[in-house]
């Protein structure tokens, strides 16, 4: 399989397609070519056939559905560099966006993060994320299905309200209730509820080629998802995470199933708990196996924890500006983590560099980094920039997964029939009052164990390539969330040992 060319310097600097699932790093200050070398890395992977995900956080990236060519900087880089067969040409594109505004709706339910996630993304301490367990657990084993933030936070008012009912799991302070609902209301402020919810993403679909055999560059706008970080990276953590608890064990493969380029990266690091650090460590480790490459964007490596930055072997680092010793430091310190190049001093270099060059060390044959060298970025083919509002609605239009996440959809679950075993509990009060009769006990947990049995068998098999209706993915979402006790739990397996040590 061809090497894809990333940069001239001393000589052509080839990503191996066969080492592309050994992660990487692309680092720099603010305007110094960060945004277009990823645009460069998205267009050579979707030419091979790779699939992938990325944040977009001001919109350029959206440019990789049009063809380029029409820069006069990108048409010099080109001739600079001498590139035979470079062309103009624009690459598949599905949209996607939390808020439904700039792509297709992406969602998840509040079963699929499951609770030690969530206990991480409102910041509960330990008592608190004990109480959220609970509520999944009883949830879990009376089949009242946990979809949007309403959903939990009725179980959580019913775990509060009925505490003496189920002392078996544990004590349930009203404190703890409390801080869980001013959390949620906080989170749903940030427009947090505006991604739980139903039809859930299948993550197949983002494992898509067109019918050219080009991989489809999944981009999520996440202008205004910055606006909540912790949102924000606690999205882009589970689906990471749901990747490698759906993806079979494949070693090495000539080309990544996936690449994921996380965006933004400083904001999965910031006040992350040191257990919940360590888990991420092993996911990162352990996806290459799965086929999926992970490349981390960031202004700094500083913001990479080492046990993380070490496991990154494809490395473009754009210039870094040193003003102040501590700016100075962070120059060497980055400079130290390249293979030294006798020809090349990369603590002066790095300050030096100009827009669309960096210093580039990619892995070798046998896994080893290369020399570092001083490079240009080869041009993209696709437009650098924006497109239209109205260009970005035409291919929403045409995409893969056009109607099938587009239009939300709330069926029944815990807050419903919560909210239903309450008015009936209210009503027979009344009768027995009436009656004469001594009031009726509180609601009994067992009469919210009624599972709607019958509706898993003939909603599995597998998910049908690009043709899943809105029902079909309702479907199978249903399957995700019904299925028993047992299987609720295997599917939040992967996920609970990788956030499990935020218990202890």
């Amino acid at each position: 399989m061809d090497p894809i060319l990333v940069a001239k310097g001393e000589s052509d600097l080839f990503l191996l397609p066969q080492m592309a699932n050994r992660h990487g790093l692309i680092a720099g200050a603010t305007g110094t070519g960060k945004t277009v070398t990823l645009q460069v890395l998205a267009e050579r992977f979707s030419a091979l056939g790779v699939p992938l995900f990325m944040a977009d956080i001001k919109g350029d990236l959206s440019g990789i559905s049009r063809p380029g060519g029409e820069n006069p900087k990108i048409q010099a880089r080109a001739r600079q560099l001498r590139l035979a067969g470079w062309e103009a040409q624009a690459y598949p594109v599905t949209f996607w966006d939390v808020f439904g505004e700039q792509g297709h709706p992406l969602r998840a339910t509040i079963t699929d993060l499951g609770p030690l996630l969530l206990a991480r993304l409102l910041q509960l301490n330990e008592v608190q994320a004990g109480v959220l367990t609970m509520a999944f657990q009883i949830a879990d084993e009376n089949g009242l299905l946990l979809l949007d933030l309403k959903d939990l936070r009725a179980m959580v008012q019913h775990l509060g309200d009925q505490a003496k009912d189920y002392l078996r799991y544990g004590n349930v302070s009203q404190a703890s209730v409390g801080s869980i609902q001013r959390a949620l209301l906080a989170l749903e402020a940030q427009g947090a509820d505006r991604f739980f919810g139903e039809p859930a993403l299948n993550a197949d679909d983002l494992l898509q080629t067109d019918a050219q055999g080009r991989g489809v560059v999944n981009i999520l706008a996440a202008d205004k998802l910055l606006g909540a970080p912790k949102v924000y990276a606690t999205l882009l953590l589970w689906l990471l995470s749901d990747l490698y608890e759906r993806l079979p064990e494949v070693g090495d493969l000539p080309k990544p199933k996936l690449v994921f380029f996380f965006d933004e990266a400083h904001l999965l690091f910031t006040d992350i708990p040191g257990p919940l650090l360590q888990k991420v460590e092993q996911v990162v480790r352990l996806v290459r196996s799965k086929g999926v490459g992970v490349y981390f964007v960031t202004q700094n490596p500083r913001d990479i924890p080492d046990n993380v930055l070490g496991q990154l072997g494809n490395r473009l680092q754009h210039a870094l500006r040193g003003y102040t010793p501590r700016d100075l430091k962070a120059v060497q310190a980055a400079a130290a983590t390249f293979r030294t190049n006798p020809n090349l001093d990369a603590a002066k270099a790095l300050p030096e560099l100009g827009v669309g060059e960096a210093l580039v060390s990619l892995l070798d044959e046998q896994g080893q980094p290369g020399i570092v060298q001083r490079a240009l970025i080869v041009p993209p083919e696709s437009q650098v920039g924006p497109i239209t509002a109205e260009q970005r609605a035409e291919l929403m239009k045409t995409s893969l997964v056009a109607g099938v996440y587009d239009q939300a959809i709330d069926r029944e679950s815990a807050y419903e029939r919560l909210a239903r075993a309450g008015a009936r509990t209210v009503e027979d009060q009344a009768r027995a009052q009436k009656a004469g009769a001594a009031p009726a006990g509180p609601v009994s947990p067992s009469l919210f164990g009624q599972v709607m049995e019958g509706v898993v068998g003939g909603l599995t098999g597998q998910r049908r390539h690009r043709s899943d209706t809105v029902v079909e993915t309702l479907a199978k979402s249903m399957v995700r969330s019904l299925g028993s006790t047992a299987g609720r739990e295997i599917a939040r397996g992967i996920m609970g040992s990788i956030f499990g040590g935020m218990k202890r």
